[in-house]
């Protein structure tokens, strides 16, 4: 049985104040949870405080993007060393809002995941269709063409995937239970036809995730946490979805 992951994505909020406010009051409501992997990806700004007080927690720090050189003349980019040297184990690649709005195609995600695990950071891996794919039932070919791309000569080690359907992102619309399934299971699928070791990948499931949907959606055989969004902007909140994780 494969471990439930839950992951927040704070996305651009949150100062290093806040940042430290958050964890502060965040830690205490979740310090018993061992069966339950816990991850936030804090803003660049605020890694090196969000880093000095996970020490010691079971919660593991992430960055929200990489680029996919060590160094070099890349203004405004940050590499796996930097990440590393702040405190990250893992990185999230790949987020629909990286692909829309910066232009990164499955080429761009393939390159920052091979210097990302090369770099001995774990990958959260976002894939998802549109709602306009999905209308026209081209979901199946969507996470089949993202997929091929992003995962191009690359082992599973170390991978987690978020299927993340761009039109249930920050909407309030949140994929029915039987359609998240439905996707990972096509998800699962995919990976144990052309890839080694795919039956002990996470899969999440991320799209207007809240307290009140991740035990139904936690109850599908294929999801195996969720990345989570707005609803991980609050301690209270996302203590209460990494508790109700427990349940499956």
């Amino acid at each position: 049985m494969r471990k439930p992951y839950i992951a927040a994505n704070w996305k651009m909020n949150k100062t290093i104040e806040e940042t430290e406010e958050f964890i502060n009051s965040f830690l205490p409501l979740v310090n018993d949870v061992s069966d339950v992997d816990i991850s936030i990806a804090a803003p660049f700004t605020s890694l090196g405080a969000a880093s000095r007080l996970l020490k010691s927690s079971n919660v593991i720090l992430a960055a929200q993007n990489i680029f996919y050189e060590e160094k070099g003349a890349y203004t405004g980019e940050i590499s796996p060393g930097m990440l590393k040297s702040a405190g990250c184990s893992s990185v999230i690649i790949g987020h629909s809002e990286r692909r829309q709005y910066f232009s990164e195609t499955d080429d761009i995600v393939n390159r920052k995941i091979k210097i990302a695990r090369k770099s001995g950071l774990d990958v959260i891996l976002c894939i998802g269709e549109s709602l306009e794919e999905r209308e026209a039932d081209k979901t199946f070919e969507v996470l089949d063409m993202q997929l091929a791309g992003s995962l191009k000569d690359m082992p599973l080690d170390g991978m987690t995937i978020a299927y993340e359907p761009i039109w249930a992102i920050g909407t309030g619309k949140t994929a029915t239970k039987e359609q998240a399934n439905e996707a990972h299971t096509y998800i699962r699928e995919w990976l144990m036809k052309y890839k080694e070791g795919a039956d002990a990948v996470r899969i999440q499931y991320g799209g207007s995730v809240t307290p009140d949907n991740i035990e139904s959606l936690m109850s599908q055989p294929e999801v195996d946490g969720a990345l989570v969004g707005g609803a991980s902007l609050k301690p209270d909140s996302f203590a209460k979805l990494v508790l109700s994780a427990r349940i499956k």
